[in-house]
């Protein structure tokens, strides 16, 4: 399994595979058809308020981690995660984010729950 953090910014690569846009938003300035995103899941995104949570500063990454993971048990995140884990079984999936620093962001959460 193959599960790689990516900026959407940063241009694709041959070896990027399933392209899945992980952000809430549609990146600022950034041209659908250049960005290639083969899926959206917006379900697998933090909750607004967390999200807000954790850009105020008020906690940890490790409490935002735990609390992200939280929430990707819910239903439909967890319904989601399955379906992104088993394109990630068939072949290699890039998880796209536009956060500037993506190994302290949800991206990286989500791709350590699905390696």
């Amino acid at each position: 399994m193959s599960v790689r953090v990516r900026r959407v910014y940063d241009p694709p690569e041959p070896g990027d595979g399933v392209r899945v846009l992980v952000d809430r938003l549609w990146p600022r300035g950034l041209a659908k058809d250049a960005a290639r995103v083969d899926e959206w899941p917006k379900g697998l995104t933090p909750s607004n308020e967390l999200r807000r949570w954790y850009h105020a500063g008020e906690g940890s990454y490790e409490e935002f981690a735990r609390r992200y993971e939280a929430e990707l048990a819910e239903p439909e995140a967890a319904g989601l995660l399955d379906h992104v884990r088993e394109l990630a079984g068939a072949k290699p999936v890039t998880l796209l984010t536009a956060v500037k620093e993506p190994e302290h962001s949800h991206a990286a959460v989500l791709a350590r729950m699905l390696g």
